[in-house]
C-alpha cells in the first residue's frame, strides 16, 4: 500500500473594505496544508527538525550479556558521511559514499547500532522504501498498557533489512517507548524491548536504554554527545 496522507483544507477570505462588488480574484483564497503523517509527528516528537543542524555525533553501543560485555564506538559526520568506527583495538574511518568491502561490512554494524539509537530518525530516511500502518489502540508487548501503535514493513529488495518490520510503541506525546522487530514481516516477533531513560542533547531525544522482557541482556548506550553548526 501507498502512504497515505490526510490533507486538511484552510478558507482563508478576504473582505472588500468598500460596499462595491469585489473582484472575483479578492473573493477567496484558498491554501492546503496537508497534515503531518504519524512517521512525521514521531520523528518531530524526537528532535528531527534539529537534525539539519547537527555537525557531528558520537555514541558508543553497549551489549552485557552474562559475563560479557561489548561494543562499538562511533563517530559520524553526517553532513561529509564520514564515520569511524572503533571496535576494541581496531579504528577505521571511511566515506560511507565510497565503501570497499571492509568499509561495507563495518557500515552494517553502524547502520545496525544507529537504528537502536535513532530509529525514529530513520522514519524519515527510509520514507520511500518502506509502507506503514496506525492503529490508535493497540497493548504494548512489555508493559501490556494502552499505546498507539505504528507498523512500518520495508519493501522486499534493498536495504539491510528487506522485508522486514518494525512495530513502535508510543504514547500521544509520539516518544517511542517499546518496539518489535519481525522478520519478514512474521506475525510473531523476534524481538521486543523497551526503549526508555531518554536524553536531550542539543534538542534531540535519546533513548539511552533498550529492557527486553525476559532479561539476561542489556542493550545501552554511552559517551553521546552532538555538535551542531
Amino acid at each position: 500500500m501507498k502512504t497515505k496522507y490526510l490533507v486538511a483544507l484552510f478558507a482563508i477570505l478576504f473582505f472588500a473594505a468598500c460596499k462595491t462588488e469585489p473582484k472575483k480574484s479578492e473573493e477567496t483564497a484558498e491554501t492546503t496544508k496537508p497534515e503531518k503523517t504519524i512517521p512525521e509527528r514521531i520523528a518531530e516528537a524526537h528532535g528531527f527538525n534539529h537534525w539539519k543542524d547537527v555537525k557531528e555525533i558520537t555514541f558508543t553501543f553497549n551489549v552485557d550479556r552474562d559475563s560479557m560485555h561489548f561494543e562499538r564506538k562511533w563517530d559520524w559526520k553526517p553532513k561529509t558521511n564520514m564515520v569511524t568506527a572503533i571496535s576494541g583495538a581496531d579504528t577505521l574511518t571511511y566515506d560511507r559514499a565510497d565503501m570497499d568491502s571492509i568499509a561495507l561490512k563495518t557500515n552494517s554494524g553502524f547502520i545496525n547500532d544507529r537504528y537502536w539509537l535513532m530509529a525514529p530518525f530513520n522514519l524519515m530516511w527510509d520514507a520511500s522504501n518502506y509502507t506503514y500502518e496506525h492503529t490508535a489502540e493497540a497493548t504494548a508487548p512489555i508493559s501490556e498498557e494502552p499505546m498507539q501503535k505504528l507498523t512500518i514493513v520495508y519493501a522486499n529488495e534493498g536495504g539491510y533489512t528487506p522485508g522486514d518490520a518494525y512495530d513502535f510503541y508510543f504514547r500521544d506525546d509520539f516518544i517511542v517507548r517499546e518496539w518489535a522487530y519481525r522478520k519478514s514481516n512474521q506475525k510473531e516477533p523476534n524481538l521486543v524491548s523497551t526503549w526508555e531513560d531518554y536524553v536531550d542533547v542539543e534538542g534531540i531525544q535519546l533513548a539511552k536504554q533498550h529492557n527486553r522482557p525476559e532479561g539476561g541482556m542489556s542493550l545501552y548506550f554511552t559517551g553521546l554527545s552532538v555538535s551542531k553548526e
